[in-house]
């Protein structure tokens, strides 16, 4: 779907539906030349995603839909999100092949015009995501452009940023819905350079599994030695058009399948492993984003690309191996391995980039899940600071995050008599904490933050925008609103 954007007026010469948002207990105010019957909205009150469809007797269209976003003292950019995205969606029922979305004024400056584009904008091409590349009888969208009409340049700047966060999240999704065997740690590096392709100001490179073994990432390559498929550092970079403010790394958990290994997985759910990369998918989707979003950093992403397979050649419970900076690791779990190829990611971020901040995303943790559902992203910040800048950031894109406790006894419990350190804490049962606690050791005094997406990645409620048992591409908008919080300051100040 094409998004443009344009002033309130003038209206569209023609168009195959126009959708009009109304404040509840507001009289929907129709664009000038739109005419239906009086009584046609009688019953509207204009509450939250109350949707009202009638014909038209005159203007550039013969339907017209009426959304409401509900008290003006409780809109907020989700619930715009959120009919953003029920405007895409019912424009695609009703067939539409065009349809232009009006934002009353009194809507966007309820909060703010520039925060009122983005989230529409956010929400109408997330709402239009669909996946359906392995479909035999898939049928092409109907809609094919919508245009935003909304006052001043501020709403339509807003706009453009949020086509492009968006943009970068649809992209983590298609990485995250692709099966495993074509979405496999080459197919990675394929989807990154891609990314770098889009803007002279990103660059990839990879190590092979040569050139980790020469670095002595003996932690990453444990993992992959079960797989026919080789494992891959990945290495995006992105230069801002002006002097940069700083240096951020993100790293991501790119697991491509994760069968467990020796230490196996039940069968049930086992399909679902496929999302094991969901960090890397957030990674390059922030890269796609930076394609069309400027900021005033100097970003890296650090992917660790693996498979986690169980064949003769494969790591065993109990077996030793060696990080890039020399601690040792006694495998106790196979299944543990998200943390163990993470372990050189971060070696590797810390000692070759050398960032002011590092933020690593992983699907780590079954545990997350039982503590925060699937609506919150567990955090492990290591300052004040990063942990509010997330929080503001995660509850600005609908990405909503929860900081978790990581205390110095945590680190003590992933001690390991036999080498430096192991990768469970047994019995402890702080299953999240005890993988941010093994993670810590590895990004010596580096602001850093460790974000536990397990819950989030898939599986949310339905939100209109996001929602159900396919990849939410949680992450990548909330890196993006993160970097230009942390370039603007305060939403007051932007």
């Amino acid at each position: 779907m094409r998004l443009t954007c344009k002033e309130l007026s003038p209206v569209p010469k023609s168009t195959d539906l126009v959708v009009v948002l109304a404040l509840q207990g507001k009289k929907p105010v129709l664009p000038t030349g739109v005419r239906v019957a009086t009584s046609a909205f009688s019953g509207f009150k204009g509450e939250f995603r109350e949707a009202a469809l009638t014909d038209t007797g005159k203007g550039p269209s013969t339907k017209v839909l009426v959304l409401g976003v509900g008290k003006r003292d409780e809109l907020d950019p989700e619930r715009l999100r959120r009919v953003g995205a029920i405007a895409a969606k019912r424009a695609e029922e009703e067939g539409a092949a065009n349809a232009a979305l009006f934002c009353p004024d009194t809507v966007a400056t309820a909060v703010g015009a520039a925060r009122a584009g983005r989230a529409l904008a956010e929400g109408a091409v997330m709402g239009s995501y669909r996946y359906d590349k392995f479909k035999s009888d898939k049928k092409p969208a109907k809609l094919k452009a919508l245009t935003l009409h909304g006052k001043g340049r501020e709403f339509r700047a807003g706009a453009k940023r949020g086509e492009g966060a968006a943009g970068g999240n649809c992209f983590a999704r298609d990485l995250q819905n692709s099966p495993a065997n074509h979405m496999r740690p080459r197919d990675l590096l394929a989807a990154a350079r891609k990314v770098a392709g889009r803007s002279a100001q990103i660059r990839c490179k990879a190590l092979s599994e040569a050139e980790m073994k020469k670095l002595g990432m003996g932690s990453l390559l444990s993992v992959s030695r079960g797989s026919s498929e080789p494992a891959y550092l990945i290495h995006l970079t992105y230069e801002p058009k002006r002097r940069s403010k700083g240096k951020i790394a993100f790293v991501g958990k790119g697991v491509t399948f994760d069968s467990g290994g020796i230490s196996i997985k039940p069968s049930p759910k086992m399909d679902e492993m496929k999302y094991d990369m969901s960090g890397a998918a957030a990674v390059i989707g922030v890269f796609h984003a930076l394609g069309d979003i400027d900021v005033p950093y100097e970003v890296h992403g650090v992917v660790a690309a693996s498979e986690n397979m169980p064949d003769a050649s494969a790591t065993k419970p109990g077996d030793v191996v060696t990080a890039m900076d020399g601690t040792t690791i006694e495998v106790l779990n196979t299944d543990a391995e998200g943390r163990l190829v993470l372990a050189d990611a971060l070696c590797y971020t810390a000692k070759k980039i050398k960032p002011d901040t590092i933020l690593d995303l992983a699907t780590l943790t079954g545990a997350v899940v039982m503590a925060l559902g699937h609506e919150l992203t567990g955090i492990f910040p290591t300052s004040d600071k990063l942990r509010d800048d997330l929080l503001a950031a995660g509850a600005e894109m609908g990405e909503l995050c929860w900081p978790l406790p990581l205390l110095d006894c945590h680190k003590e419990q992933v001690k390991s008599k036999v080498a430096d350190l192991r990768n469970i804490n047994s019995g402890q049962g702080n299953g999240s904490t005890a993988g941010a606690a093994f993670l810590a050791g590895f990004v010596g005094d580096i602001e850093w933050c460790h974000l536990d997406i397990a819950g989030t990645a898939w599986g949310s409620v339905e939100r209109d925008w996001v929602g159900g048992p396919t990849g939410s591409g949680v992450g990548a908008r909330l890196l993006i609103e993160y970097l230009e919080t942390r370039a603007d300051g305060p939403k007051g100040a932007r």
